[in-house]
C-alpha cells in the first residue's frame, strides 16, 4: 500500500509541500497518496484577503490578517523561489516591493503550472486528529463546509501547514473596556482610510504596528503613537508619529504610559502578535511556542520530536518566507519517503539544543538574518532543492533593515538585485507614499507621473551582488 500523506492547509506552506512531491514525481519518483485540506474557497492561505472579520460565511474564524493597500514590507528578492523566478512569471523586471495581489499572483503561478490542484479539497476544515501508536496511523476528521458533512481519513504522515499568524494574542489593559473609541486587533484591520483625521494608538513594536501605522499616516491620520513593551523601533518617523513605553491604563479616551506621559486617542489597534493554535490536534501533538526563529520540539524546525510522522511547516518567526517553506517541504518530503533517515531521539534533541543555544545568543537583526540563512542552508544541503546564494540574501535583509531605519516612508522605493537571475528590480512608476491603487493591473502599467504631479521618485540603490 502506498504511503498516505495528509496536509492541513493550502497556503504557501501547504502548496510548497505539494510542489515538493510534484518535483519528485517529475524526476520519475513514485510519490505517496496525498490529500490536502483547505478551509477557504481557494488556495493561498493568508494571501486570500477578505473584507470579513471575526467569522466567515460558514461561521469559521477568518484566517487572513491581510488588508487593502498591503505592500510587501520586505524585498521580493528575499522570498523568490529558486526554481521559479519573478522574471519567469512576469516576463520582465518589476519593483522590489510589490502589493499583495502581485505576490499572490506569483505564488499561484508556480503551483498552477503543476498538476497539484487535484490533491486539494477546498472548503474543508480539519476538526479532530488522533494517533494510534500501535498502527502508527493518524485518524483525521474533516468537515466539508459546503455540505456540513464530516469524513474520516487515515494517514501515515501528517503535515500541519496552517501557519501561525491568524489567531490573535489580545492582552488586557486596565480601563480599556470603557475606552469610548474603536478597539481592534491588527488581525481585524482591513484598511486605513477610516483613520483619516483620527488619533491612533498602536500597541506593539513589530511589523504590524510599523506597517499599519505608516498606512494610517499615508491615509491621513492626524497622529500615530506606537507603544512598545521592551524597546522602541527607533525609525525616523514622520512628523505626526511618536513612540511611547507601554500603556499602563486607560481613563476614558486617555491612555497613560509607563514614562508618565499620556495622550488622548480615537482608535486603539492592538498589534500584539499571534498564538500558535491548532484546535484540530490533541495537546500531545500541538506546538506551543512564542514567535521565535527556532521553536523547541521541532527537529530541523520541521519534525515533531516525539512523533517523527508529524511535520510542521512555517512554524517559526520569519525573515525568509516562501523559499524557506520550500526548503522545509523538501526536507519533510525526504523524511517521509525515507530518503533522509531520522537520527535517534537523543541525537535529535542535541541538535535542537544547539540551535536553541545559538538563538539565545542572537544580539540584533543582522545576526538573526544570518541565523535563519544558516538554518536554510542546512535544509537545502540535505535535499535536492535548487540552491541559491543565501549569503547574498542575508545581505539583502541587512540592506533592507538599514534602508528602513534611514527612511521608513521611502524604503519600498529602493531597488535590489535577484540572487536567482541577477536582475536588478525596476523602479516603480509611483512612489509607495503616493501609490493609492494596489491592484495588479495598475501595478503592471507602464511609467506615469506620480499622483502628486511629480516625476517618479529617485531611489537609493541597495544592490547585493
Amino acid at each position: 500500500m502506498a504511503l498516505r500523506v495528509g496536509i492541513i492547509g493550502a497556503g504557501p506552506s501547504g502548496l510548497a509541500q505539494l510542489r515538493a512531491f510534484e518535483s519528485a514525481r517529475q524526476k520519475g519518483a513514485a510519490i505517496p497518496d496525498i490529500l490536502c485540506f483547505e478551509k477557504q474557497a481557494d488556495w493561498g492561505g493568508q494571501w486570500n484577503n477578505s473584507w470579513r472579520i471575526g467569522l466567515d460565511a460558514h461561521g469559521e474564524p477568518v484566517h487572513t490578517s491581510m488588508y487593502r493597500h498591503l505592500w510587501s514590507n520586505g524585498p521580493k528578492e528575499c522570498l523568490e523561489f529558486s526554481d521559479y523566478s519573478f522574471d519567469e512569471h512576469f516576463g520582465r523586471a518589476i519593483s522590489s516591493f510589490p502589493p499583495r495581489e502581485v505576490l499572490f499572483d506569483y505564488i499561484k503561478g508556480r503551483v498552477e503550472k503543476s498538476d497539484v490542484r487535484k490533491y486539494v479539497r477546498l472548503n474543508t476544515v480539519a476538526r479532530h486528529t488522533s494517533y494510534n501508536e500501535d498502527t502508527q496511523e493518524f485518524t483525521l476528521t474533516v468537515e466539508d463546509l459546503s455540505t456540513g458533512t464530516t469524513e474520516t481519513h487515515i494517514f501515515d504522515k501528517l503535515v500541519v501547514a496552517t501557519g501561525h499568524f491568524s489567531v490573535p494574542s489580545v492582552p488586557e489593559f486596565t480601563g480599556i473596556k470603557t475606552f469610548p473609541g474603536e478597539v481592534m486587533h491588527a488581525h481585524d484591520f482591513r484598511g486605513a482610510e477610516r483613520f483619516a483625521g483620527k488619533r491612533l494608538l498602536m500597541v506593539g513594536s513589530s511589523y504590524s504596528a510599523e506597517d499599519i501605522g505608516m498606512q494610517a499616516h499615508k491615509m491621513g491620520a492626524a497622529s500615530i503613537t506606537l507603544s512598545y513593551r521592551t524597546a522602541p523601533m527607533g525609525y525616523h518617523w514622520p512628523w505626526n508619529t511618536v513612540e511611547r513605553p507601554l500603556v499602563t491604563h486607560f481613563d476614558g479616551g486617555t491612555a497613560r504610559f509607563r514614562d508618565g506621559t499620556q495622550g488622548d486617542f480615537d482608535v486603539v489597534v492592538l498589534c500584539t502578535g499571534y498564538q500558535h493554535k491548532y484546535p484540530f490536534l490533541p495537546s500531545e501533538l500541538s506546538l506551543k511556542s512564542a514567535n521565535v526563529l527556532y521553536p523547541a520540539n521541532l527537529y530541523k524546525g520541521v519534525v515533531w520530536q516525539q512523533n517523527t510522522n508529524l511535520f510542521y511547516l512555517g512554524a517559526q518567526d520569519q525573515y525568509y518566507t516562501f523559499n524557506m517553506f520550500d526548503a522545509q517541504a523538501w526536507f519533510a518530503r525526504d523524511v517521509m519517503t525515507g530518503a533522509i533517515e531520522m537520527p535517534s531521539l537523543a541525537e535529535r534533541e542535541a541538535d535542537i539544543q544547539l540551535w536553541l543555544e545559538r538563538q539565545a545568543g542572537l544580539t540584533d537583526h543582522d545576526a538573526e538574518a544570518d541565523y535563519q540563512s544558516d538554518y536554510l542552508r542546512e535544509l537545502i544541503n540535505a535535499t535536492d532543492y535548487p540552491s541559491f546564494d543565501l549569503d547574498a540574501v542575508s545581505q539583502l535583509f541587512k540592506d533592507w533593515m538599514r534602508n528602513k531605519h534611514e527612511d521608513i516612508l521611502g524604503y519600498r522605493d529602493a531597488v535590489h538585485r535577484s540572487v536567482v537571475t541577477g536582475t536588478v528590480s525596476a523602479t516603480h512608476h509611483t512612489r509607495w507614499l503616493n501609490a493609492m491603487d494596489d491592484s495588479l493591473e495598475r501595478y503592471l502599467e507602464g511609467p506615469s507621473q506620480d499622483v502628486d504631479g511629480g516625476t517618479p521618485a529617485a531611489v537609493t540603490s541597495s544592490v547585493a551582488v
